[in-house]
């Protein structure tokens, strides 16, 4: 890897490694702090395509994918005490959708970003984004809270998220898992929209030109 790619990497796995440790501290009754910071993952993929293209945006989606494995392997590691038993602090449930999710949303992202990067500046970093964000929600709560895929991980204990109750509080009743998802989700698309801003800001200080 070039020096050129290094700023991309470092904020990559800043992201990531904050994201991580944030995700532990809730943030009203959907969210957690990481829903925060995670979205920006895409910005910096974005940047990193549109500045020097889709094979340096590859480069840094895989070293954040590194980061975020190694981040994954250590909290496997860190033990939690609850009522008379222990739990790792993240399950190999979490650890599969985080890694997944995050590895195929960025990639279909740089996908979507140079299928659609001729047109006006802001078409390919919001289009890749949406797209990415919303595959990213549904493979990381599907992998990590659905019933269904249980057998993934049978010692797993995620019965919490299937608790049943009115999405977000007010809409039909689903598992809890859905709501969290829901809130996610509509966190990622409303980041998409604010990042436009330091993406424009970012590309034309790197490229001296606008694009």
């Amino acid at each position: 890897m070039t020096r050129t790619y290094l700023p991309g990497i470092l904020a990559m796995a800043a992201i990531v490694v904050a994201s991580n440790i944030l995700v532990q501290f809730l943030l009203g009754n959907w969210l957690t702090w990481g829903a925060l910071t995670y979205p920006f993952a895409f910005l910096v993929t974005d940047v990193m395509n549109r500045v020097y293209g889709p094979q340096a945006a590859r480069r840094v989606v895989w070293a954040g994918f590194a980061v975020g494995v190694a981040c994954s392997l250590i909290g496997t590691q860190i033990m939690i005490q609850g009522d008379g038993y222990e739990f790792p602090a993240v399950t190999l449930r979490v650890a599969l959708g985080s890694g997944l999710a995050f590895l195929v949303a960025q990639m279909v992202d740089i996908g979507v970003f140079s299928a659609v990067r001729g047109g006006a500046w802001w078409k390919a970093p919001l289009i890749s984004t949406l797209v990415g964000s919303s595959l990213d929600t549904a493979l990381f709560f599907s992998v990590a809270f659905s019933a269904t895929l249980g057998w993934i991980d049978p010692a797993a204990d995620v019965s919490w998220a299937q608790e049943t109750l009115p999405a977000l509080g007010v809409g039909p009743v689903t598992p809890l898992w859905v709501s969290l998802a829901i809130a996610d989700w509509m966190v990622k698309l409303s980041l998409a929209m604010i990042a436009l801003l330091p993406f424009r800001l970012i590309t034309r200080k790197l490229t001296q030109n606008p694009v």
